[in-house]
């Protein structure tokens, strides 16, 4: 039987030499990485037929003497082979993949036409079909060569259904893997891009120095006009941040609007102080006598007695709610008051009685104002936002504004989960430093660089963010205004 071994530094030149030593008809045995490169084992379909005339005859003699039978191969023995051949396909480039898809398909197609006769009648007792060496029977590989004119004819066992349903994992593995180099190629080509463009580049800088996430900061530069020089396109880029992030601007503000608001948030984001506040400009807007405070802080040391303090010195009393009923009471107490505040306790976004705090606040009337720390992680601020979400438009307030060393990330979280502002904190005066949620003057306050920091990337360093697989996940909601 003429075999041979060809060994090359990649699959396609191995596969160049036995095609060129067995031409058209060449049938791939073998094909595994090795310490020099690629081996591939091949041989003739001639070789085969030669080999099925050579049998005959002993397979005739072996039929008057008595012969163990042969076990077939086990299901486990050929899905781990297919698992192996897959493993193998793993290296090859994008067009062998396409060769290999369509023999997976083809293959797929004969196992459901075997498995729909199995279905049907037995038919007419045909002639004993002549014997084929076992080894050619229990064979289950994926053939590695290019498509040969003729197919060739090999029996499938018995397991060929089952086999059928690992291909299917194959080939979904296979279009798993061509669209993630896709999205690689893609990537590496707007980065070759950027890199031609010095504009583009330097912004791209900019934005992630300012804390913008990587996914943010490509959907905004790739709609960025190429013919803009640097002064216009620091201008451009700020206007679509303005023009995205959505504020309470053109409509009333929280203590002139009024209506039942409950905080929420994370532990230590500043609910209390930022309730204190509210309650304060509408005390001094309204009189203290169209506020009402409620706190549902049972855990926290402490929490009651500093609400109680800070409405004793602006002249409202806070009432204590132990659970729902205790709260709709105190809603009807204080149903005509123009603001009722809640103060809720601060609860970390796993924490299992997160859901019990959100059951309690699940009335009618009560509107969640979701309190972000401005200077929070953004891994962290979009857990929050994803933790204490709701049903309907979600309002938040940026809290500690003071505090803050870079506003990119309470802003990003902001614009990709479209959250409307309705205000700012900027201390612990109360009520004075609050402000409303003005778009241009966050927006030009992210901009601004503090000075050098260990934590700023480089030019070199950008490849590293946007090479990286992207998720759908952290792409911005609805349609972006350019």
């Amino acid at each position: 039987m003429n075999i041979q071994r060809f060994t090359a530094a990649t699959s396609r030149e191995a596969l160049a030499k036995a095609r060129l030593a067995f031409g058209e008809g060449t049938l791939i045995l073998s094909n595994r990485p090795t310490e020099h490169g690629v081996e591939v084992v091949a041989t003739a379909e001639d070789t085969l037929a030669s080999l099925d005339r050579a049998v005959t005859p002993a397979a005739s003699k072996a039929q008057t003497a008595p012969r163990r039978p042969t076990a077939p191969g086990s299901y486990q023995e050929v899905a781990s082979k297919v698992e192996e051949d897959a493993e193998q396909l793993a290296m090859s480039t994008l067009s062998f993949q396409d060769y290999v898809r369509e023999r997976m398909l083809r293959r797929r197609h004969e196992a459901a036409q075997g498995s729909t006769q199995e279905a049907l009648p037995a038919p007419a007792p045909m002639p004993p079909e002549r014997p084929r060496p076992p080894a050619l029977t229990q064979r289950i590989a994926v053939d590695v060569a290019p498509p040969a004119p003729k197919p060739v004819a090999v029996r499938k066992p018995q397991t060929l259904p089952a086999t059928a349903a690992v291909n299917k994992g194959v080939m979904d593995e296979l279009h798993a893997m061509k669209e993630l180099i896709e999205d690689r190629f893609n990537t590496l080509t707007w980065l070759g891009q950027a890199r031609q463009n010095p504009i583009q580049s330097n912004m791209m800088l900019k934005m992630i120095r300012a804390g913008y996430s990587p996914t943010l900061s490509r959907a905004i530069l790739e709609r960025m006009p190429e013919d803009m020089d640097a002064p216009e396109s620091v201008r451009w880029v700020m206007d679509v941040l303005e023009r995205n992030l959505r504020t309470d601007a053109g409509t009333p503000a929280l203590h002139e609007e009024g209506g039942v608001f409950a905080l929420i948030g994370a532990t230590g984001v500043g609910k209390t102080t930022t309730a204190a506040k509210l309650a304060g400009l509408c005390a001094r807007t309204h009189g203290p006598g169209s506020v009402g405070l409620i706190t549902l802080d049972t855990y926290r040391v402490g929490a009651h007695e500093q609400l109680r303090a800070y409405g004793k010195m602006l002249g409202v009393v806070a009432h204590l709610a132990h659970d729902k009923a205790a709260l709709q009471d105190l809603l009807g107490l204080l149903s005509n008051k123009k603001m009722v505040l809640i103060d809720t306790t601060g609860i970390a976004p796993r924490d299992p009685r997160k859901r019990e705090l959100m059951e309690l606040l699940d009335l009618p009337v009560i509107k969640r104002l979701l309190v972000l720390n401005a200077g929070g992680h953004g891994d962290t601020l979009d857990e929050a936002v994803n933790c204490f979400k709701t049903n309907t438009s979600q309002q938040a307030i940026f809290s500690k504004i003071d505090e803050a060393v870079k506003l990119g990330p309470a802003i990003d979280a902001a614009i990709r989960h479209q959250l409307q502002l309705r205000g700012i904190t900027t201390g612990q005066r109360v009520p004075e430093d609050w402000e409303p949620a003005v778009a241009a003057k966050l927006v030009r306050m992210s901009m601004r660089t503090a000075g050098i920091s260990a934590y700023d990337p480089k030019v070199s360093d950008l490849g590293f963010f946007f090479s990286q697989p992207t998720s759908t996940q952290g792409a911005p909601k609805g349609r972006m205004d350019a």
